[in-house]
């Protein structure tokens, strides 16, 4: 499962700065998902969709939409 963090900062013009203070997920973590270093819990999925207003399904990339 691959997420789409990055795309979706990038079509927002967003930094990760930005995202951390929408979200109030930390810079760090914010970095880590973006590089694929680590992978979010729903609970954190859930957080950046809603503080992203996109749906959950929006941040990841998966065949079986």
């Amino acid at each position: 499962m691959k997420v789409l963090l990055d795309k979706i900062m990038y079509n927002k013009n967003l930094s990760v700065r930005q995202v951390s203070i929408l979200t109030g997920i930390s810079k760090s973590s914010i970095s880590r998902i973006m590089n694929g270093e680590v992978s979010p819990s729903a609970d954190t999925l859930e957080k950046l969709a809603k503080g992203l207003k996109v749906h959950i399904s929006d941040l990841i990339e998966s065949d079986y939409k």
